[in-house]
């Protein structure tokens, strides 16, 4: 598994983050172990989980308490990085980042997750109702007493970015060393709606590359429309320029032999893009595993880049 480092960091991770949206809710215990042992058999260490996964399957919490059950029963916790996340709506806590949640939020992760810090944690998306200071200054502290070693930020546009790095700088606050956002190979439309969620555009790519900020890439894959016919693009996808850019890429998924989800993979590694992708067979896995191990070469990166009407 190739690895990489976040930069300005220590952890060194693999470039596959194991995503866990389902682990303990629609995935059981039995299918999530299988998941993760295999994961880590295949040389993953990176593994991705909320406060609230999955709210939508059951109550919230389920996938931190399962990681943290595999995590006693296997005793590898030092040999993984554990990347949580807190803000987003769950069941029993509102969907807001001001300092009294951060805390109850950071202490009930660390309780499911039944370890003393978390490698890598996540503004789960922008809360603009409370300071960036605020913010900011209590993952400064969390970061102070040992309970989280990093700060990310999900779901956050390029300038809100920004002004958190000139707050950090002038208030000798942790900055945000990696940034979790929708990115797949497809252009979504300029009108696309995602909610809460924001998606990758130029202004973050450039962000990203100027200040060495971690881009980690989440529904990378788009629940199968790549390559399952019973799985239509969702309306955000549906324009002249994601045609253009699906006929390349599956023009270059037959010239290589690959399915057209291990062409997106390889060129989203080989853009320096780390891509957190969940499964539920081992199938999966095999295939995900085998797109992250592609040197596609500087043609057909290029090719692919250059596809679509825009």
């Amino acid at each position: 598994m190739r690895m990489k480092n976040i930069k300005n960091t220590e952890l060194n991770v693999s470039v596959f983050c194991l995503g866990g949206q389902e682990w303990g809710s629609r995935d059981d215990k039995t299918t999530s172990y299988a998941m993760l042992d295999q994961y880590i058999e295949y040389g993953g260490n990176f593994l991705d989980t909320a406060n609230n996964y999955a709210i939508w399957n059951g109550h919230g919490g389920e996938s931190e308490t399962l990681l943290g059950d595999w995590l006693a029963d296997r005793g590898n916790r030092s040999d993984v990085v554990i990347a949580t996340k807190m803000g987003g709506r769950a069941k029993d806590a509102p969907m807001s980042s001001a300092p009294e949640h951060i805390r109850r939020e950071c202490e009930r992760s660390l309780k499911r997750l039944r370890t003393d810090y978390i490698d890598l944690y996540y503004f789960h998306c922008d809360d603009r109702k409370v300071p960036l200071e605020d913010q900011l200054g209590t993952m400064q502290e969390l970061i102070e007493e040992g309970k989280i070693r990093h700060v990310g930020a999900s779901n956050f546009k390029a300038w809100r970015l920004a002004e958190a790095a000139v707050i950090s700088e002038f208030k000798k606050y942790c900055n945000f060393s990696a940034v979790q956002q929708r990115y797949t190979y497809l252009r979504p439309r300029v009108d696309a709606d995602f909610g809460f969620q924001k998606s990758t555009n130029d202004d973050l790519l450039e962000y990203c590359d100027e200040r060495g900020l971690q881009l980690i890439a989440y529904s990378p894959l788009l629940r199968g429309a790549y390559i399952r016919e019973d799985r239509p693009l969702a309306a955000q996808y549906r324009h002249p320029d994601s045609e253009s850019r699906m006929t390349t890429l599956l023009e270059i998924a037959q010239e290589l032999h690959l399915t057209a989800n291990q062409v997106v993979l390889a060129w989203m590694i080989g853009r320096g893009v780390i891509v957190i992708s969940g499964a539920s067979k081992k199938e999966q896995l095999d295939e995900s595993f085998k797109g992250f191990d592609i040197d596609l070469s500087d043609e057909t990166l290029d090719r692919l880049d250059n596809a679509g009407s825009e």
